[in-house]
């Protein structure tokens, strides 16, 4: 494509991440670039924390704490009104220090006289040291005083946030925004009749920070990156600011939620607020795009694009187009985002999730799509899934070494669905042939191929943890899933990780289709025995979730259930109901197993018979004790 005349602002609604940008748009720019396009990029996300989460922003919603009635004067609104004059005078050195700019105040923060505190310190209360002194003791010790500080100044804003909520918007939260007017939301009503409201002072922030965007770039294309339903009001909010007052401006949707929740998009009430939704990978349908804007190409010759007719219905146009080889995407940027000014955050302290909310890190991805694409559990007939495509491990490295030298941050989180332990190791292999010095973490599939000596490689390039599924600990289901892992192999590699320094973190699963309460109980005894043989570090159970494009939902006969009837829209599809019949209540066990992996994490209960964390009567587990370890001493695959 030759040079483009347009002028594209990419831009990250709220709310996503607060510690580091969505790397969607960085995708984006650095690939419109590549192709001779004038592109830019916004976190609007960050912005509006930061204007909100400012002396100026907090006098605003102080003073619409003062005009509510007592009856809508909740905890953390008594709160802040209490010691309003603390909230005020310390809310620019708390969001400097958790930028990192301020780092002495440290110890005025953990001295617990410094932050006012909210009913969200409440939650200290539950953590008691042997000594009856510092309840955080145990978790960040004598030395652990920035991140002690961290935690107190995450629970403050987590205060504030509150506030808002209560006060000023009640679909305010950091990252789940307004999210149940979209996740699987069939019918667009919610979201129209929000969008129709008159506006917060969220609403008014948000929408004049729009304006200024608008302002600096004057683009001639916005694209809205929804990756979750927790972002798509404010993107609409965006569009519906942009269609007011830039009519002229095409506005695009695209990203994570509408490719799994709006692939069969028919409400047209949509285009009052954006010109076209894409799907899928986003590089082909934008260049096609940009051409038909520049008047190059006809509107039937877009490429996997939503559009609205002439007759007024809703259209999918999608000429047949080879999507961009992910060899040839080019280099993430993230040029124009302030990477100076995210918030290092420390609100769990569940030592993988810390990962994903503490630091700032590059993101980048290994391969596009999964190399498995098995999973029964999985979205595997979507392209993000299913379209598997690699690059070599010099040029993965280029890409790392250009955006060291941009961004001056030598962290990455390699984002893959589950990294290829081929490329892995080319990759490992690479990084230490350069003296790369990068850290890095990612998600793998727990198989055979990791072997210690592999992980032994991995850990000199610099991996520093590992996420991967165990899902149900539980072989029957985990043939039944397609996962391609055995319990005895996940041990043997798990154990390779850990051994080699890299922490190790398990997506556990559980209401699996036809999981009974057996099932349930041998998998926790199993998990018990990771920890135990110091095979995992980090862990945390999910509640199955089943969506449409998954084979659980497509051939729900094949694992024993049978689907809820959808209910009627034109809008978002992504979860389904089902009926099993084994009648479980898995949300009753899921409170004992989020109970017992708590504890697990930090060495409490390791020894302890599993029942015990459960409220009710559950059965023994049929698991021998010493499973995991005799699984450990097998150099059996």
């Amino acid at each position: 494509m030759p040079d483009s005349a347009s002028r594209v602002l990419a831009v990250i609604p709220p709310m996503t991440q607060l510690n580091t940008p969505y790397p969607s748009t960085a995708y984006l720019t650095g690939f419109l670039r590549s192709r001779g396009v004038t592109a830019f990029q916004e976190d609007l996300a960050l912005a509006l924390v930061l204007r909100l989460l400012s002396p100026e922003g907090l006098q605003q919603v102080a003073a619409q704490v003062a005009a509510l009635p007592p009856s809508r004067r909740s905890p953390a609104v008594q709160s802040f009104e209490a010691q309003q004059a603390r909230y005020l005078a310390t809310i620019g050195p708390a969001i400097a220090f958790l930028q990192g700019r301020d780092s002495t105040l440290a110890h005025r923060i953990a001295g617990r006289h410094y932050l006012p505190e909210g009913p969200r310190f409440a939650t200290l209360d539950v953590y008691v040291d042997d000594q009856g002194g510092d309840p955080l003791g145990w978790a960040f010790g004598a030395l652990g005083l920035q991140d002690k500080a961290k935690h107190l100044a995450t629970l403050y804003l987590n205060d504030l946030a509150d506030v808002l909520r209560d006060a000023v918007d009640e679909r305010f939260e950091f990252v789940r925004y307004a999210e149940s007017l979209a996740g699987s939301q069939p019918t667009f009503d919610p979201l129209a009749d929000a969008l129709a409201a008159p506006p917060t002072l969220v609403d008014a922030m948000l929408v004049q920070l729009t304006h200024e965007a608008i302002e600096r770039h004057q683009p001639s294309v916005v694209l809205l990156s929804v990756p979750f339903p927790g972002s798509v009001y404010a993107a609409f909010r965006i569009a519906q600011a942009i269609k007011a007052r830039h009519p002229h401006i095409a506005t695009v949707l695209g990203g994570g939620f509408v490719n799994t929740e709006l692939r069969e998009l028919a409400d047209p009430r949509v285009f009052d607020f954006v010109d076209y939704v894409t799907l899928d990978a986003g590089e082909r349908p934008l260049l096609a795009l940009l051409e038909h804007l520049e008047g190059r190409r006809g509107k039937q010759r877009l490429v996997r694009t939503f559009i609205r007719g002439d007759d007024g219905a809703v259209q999918y146009v999608n000429m047949m187009e080879a999507d961009v080889a992910f060899a040839e995407v080019g280099t993430p940027t993230w040029d124009g985002l302030p990477l100076d000014r995210y918030l290092s955050l420390l609100d769990m302290l569940n030592p993988m999730h810390r990962l994903w909310s503490d630091g700032r890190w590059n993101k980048l991805t290994v391969a596009h799509g999964c190399y498995w694409k098995k999973c029964s559990f999985c979205d595997v007939s979507l392209d993000y899934i299913g379209r598997y495509e690699g690059a070599s491990a010099a040029v993965l490295a280029d890409r790392i070494e250009a955006i060291v030298a941009e961004t001056g941050q030598t962290g990455f989180h390699f984002v893959d669905e589950a990294a290829p332990p081929k490329a892995l190791k080319a990759l490992s292999t690479e990084l230490i042939a350069r003296n790369a010095g990068i850290s890095w973490w990612g998600n793998v599939r727990f198989e055979k191929t990791f072997t210690p000596d592999l992980a032994e490689l991995m850990a000199d390039a610099g991996c520093i943890a590992i996420s991967g599924g165990l899902e149900v600990a539980s072989d029957r289901l985990l043939q039944l899933m397609k996962k391609g892992v055995s319990v005895d192999q996940v041990a043997r590699v798990t154990k390779a990780f850990s051994d080699a320094g890299i922490l190790v973190h398990a997506y556990l699963m559980y209401g699996f289709p036809t999981q009974t309460v057996q099932d349930t109980v041998d998998a926790l005894e199993y998990v018990r025995q990771l920890f135990a043989n110091g095979c995992i570090q980090s862990g945390f159970f999910h509640r199955f979730a089943c969506t449409v494009h998954s084979p659980v939902g497509k051939n729900p006969e094949e694992y024993g259930v049978t689907l809820a009837p959808l209910p009627a829209g034109a809008f978002a599809r992504n979860d389904v109901g089902f009926i099993d019949p084994t009648g479980v209540d898995h949300d009753a066990l899921g409170l004992g197993l989020k109970k017992a992996i708590y504890n697990y994490m930090h060495g409490i209960g390791l020894e302890e018979d599993v029942r015990a964390w459960f409220p009710f009567h559950v059965p023994k587990t049929t698991v021998n004790r010493r499973r995991i370890e005799k699984a450990l001493a097998s150099s059996s695959p």
